[in-house]
């Protein structure tokens, strides 16, 4: 290799301009929340969303219950009280006012609950059918729900029933003689069935939500078998309906129980004519808040409370003998 084969290495040169920027470094990661944390949020935020329902428990319902569950072991009167123990239960069995009011109840409510259920599915199975105005009707027969319990109806009902009411001048047309209905001790509680009976739109228009989902297919099995109409009532929608009628059932027992507004309008808050009108309910505010007996009205609220409870009890252990649900082998 000769000299001018040597190659010269020259530097290169560096440009005029600003140096070139660095990359900024990565931010640390953020800390990540643990499940609990995660879940302890969700829990106080379901607890504040929830705080209004449970506040109202406590002091409405829970806190008037300790109140009256403690009252009914006490002679307690306009302040003053005083424990005696279980003498007010001791009482009941002693009280023949009492024990008529129980009785009242009873028949009002085994004999009230299944015509209404009767009236209510029939006006379900009739609404059923496809009707034109079907709103319309809906809402018409459903008013009397509405408005059977108020202050309002209790006193036409009683007009109605007086001794110049509607009905005694209907049958002055056809020349029966009539009588003051709500103030007769045999027809006194008649007339508040027939009261209870004519507020059939609530079980009336569950009835008809449980009458949509039974399947057609049914009902044509049925007819292609030779079932008639009165066939295919009892043996494909009864069975299916039994959940709904179970359900509709239930209730009603609470609320005929529960009654109170209609005996206490009807017979001016005294139950008469000669207490054929003294519902439990109506003997306890009685004896609360006219005799001022605030531990044996305690009493007697909690034993309306077993009674209700010992109904329901009663209806869910049979419903397993009627009662057809869907997923049943």
């Amino acid at each position: 290799m000769t000299d001018n084969d040597v190659a010269v290495v020259r530097p290169k040169q560096r440009s005029s301009g600003p140096p070139p920027e660095t990359a900024a470094p990565a931010p640390p990661p953020a800390p990540k929340q643990g499940r609990g944390t995660i879940r302890t949020r969700e829990r106080w935020a379901a607890l504040s969303f929830m705080s209004p329902w449970i506040i109202g428990l406590l002091a409405i319902t829970v806190g008037p219950m300790v109140a009256s569950f403690y009252l009914s072991f006490t002679d307690y009167s306009l302040g003053y009280g005083e424990w005696v123990g279980g003498e007010n239960y001791a009482r009941m069995f002693e009280d023949p006012r009492l024990a008529n009011a129980v009785q009242v109840t009873a028949v009002y409510t085994f004999v009230s609950v299944p015509l209404q259920l009767a009236a209510a599915l029939f006006l379900a199975i009739v609404l059923d059918r496809g009707l034109r105005g079907m709103s319309f009707y809906r809402s018409v027969f459903y008013l009397p729900s509405l408005l059977g319990g108020s202050v309002a109806i209790a006193i036409m009902w009683r007009q109605i029933f007086g001794t110049e009411g509607l009905v005694n001048q209907v049958l002055a047309i056809f020349g029966v003689q009539g009588q003051g209905w709500v103030s007769h001790p045999d027809y006194a509680l008649g007339t508040l069935i027939i009261l209870h009976v004519w507020t059939f739109g609530s079980p009336m228009i569950i009835f008809l939500a449980g009458l949509r989902q039974i399947p057609t297919m049914y009902y044509e099995a049925a007819k292609v078998d030779g079932a008639g109409p009165v066939r295919r009532f009892f043996s494909v929608t009864i069975p299916l309906l039994t959940p709904i009628i179970f359900f509709n059932l239930v209730l009603q027992i609470i609320n005929s129980f529960q009654s109170f507004t209609q005996a206490f309008i009807i017979s001016s808050g005294k139950g008469g004519p000669a207490d054929s009108t003294m519902f439990l309910t109506l003997y306890l505010y009685d004896q609360g808040f006219t005799q001022f007996d605030m531990g044996y009205a305690s009493a007697i609220a909690w034993l309306l409370l077993a009674i209700i409870a010992i109904f329901t009890a009663l209806n869910f252990l049979m419903s397993k003998f009627w009662v057809f649900y869907g997923d049943n082998d």
